[in-house]
């Protein structure tokens, strides 16, 4: 049976994981895309259910997928140009804990497609603890879609600032233009790198717990770079700074 309303109540129940409190109140979220929706089976996600539009002729995968014509499957899409699969996925469940490892800061960044690139790199860096203070969602659409299957596999904790610093435990790095030059900076051991907003850089309750603080030098035409370059750069330095020790 081909699902054609968008007043279906399946439509509008994964119509609502394109909102924060939609995701919130199903304790789910949104993925799209044969290749995103592949790794959420792969990383061991619990999957829920999977939707295809009427004409998709792609992987298939259990659960059986429900079917929704091409008006009731926009519906539930945030892509301008949906693969025709999508999959809703039991948001994970982090408790904020000390990290195991070098890990990351996030404070206040509010642009979800940075965030989500910024797991994304973390992952792909070794950086698979986060902490997300007053940020974006990571599992809205957006965040998900630019993080390319990083939510998957980072672990991802949120709550206020002063709960995840206490938490973290570890020397925190502070990504500043005040700081020293990253590329000559030794890093110790293990660390927390925090990385600020877009617009506002790190909030005072953060860069006041900072124990050493980084920059990356600029040519001085250059006022500033992108969060997510900017934290990928950061993290690359440090993890070669660290070592460099060894």
């Amino acid at each position: 049976m081909v699902i054609v309303s968008r007043q279906n109540p399946l439509v509008k129940e994964l119509s609502s994981l394109r909102e924060k409190k939609g995701r919130r109140e199903r304790g789910t979220f949104l993925v799209e895309g044969v290749k995103m929706v592949r790794e959420a089976f792969t990383a061991g996600m619990r999957v829920m259910r999977v939707v295809v539009r009427d004409d998709y002729a792609g992987e298939t995968f259990l659960p059986p997928a429900a079917v929704l014509g091409r008006d009731a499957f926009a519906a539930v899409s945030d892509e301008k140009t949906p693969q025709g699969i999508a999959a809703e996925v039991a948001l994970p469940v982090c408790a904020v804990r000390p990290p195991e490892g070098n890990c990351l800061f996030l404070d206040g960044l509010q642009d979800p497609a940075n965030v989500g690139a910024i797991v994304r790199t973390a992952v792909a860096a070794g950086y698979e603890e986060l902490y997300l203070a007053q940020c974006a969602d990571p599992f809205s659409p957006k965040s998900v879609r630019a993080s390319m299957s990083g939510v998957f596999f980072a672990r991802i904790m949120q709550g206020s600032r002063e709960e995840l610093l206490s938490a973290v435990g570890v020397p925190l790095i502070a990504a500043d233009m005040g700081g020293e030059d990253v590329f000559s900076f030794t890093p110790p051991e293990t660390f927390c790198l925090a990385v600020g907003s877009e617009g506002g850089g790190l909030s005072e309750e953060v860069r006041g717990r900072a124990r050493f603080t980084v920059r990356i030098p600029m040519d001085a035409r250059t006022e500033s770079l992108n969060a997510a370059v900017s934290a990928g750069i950061l993290m690359y330095a440090l993890r070669a700074g660290t070592n460099l020790r060894r």
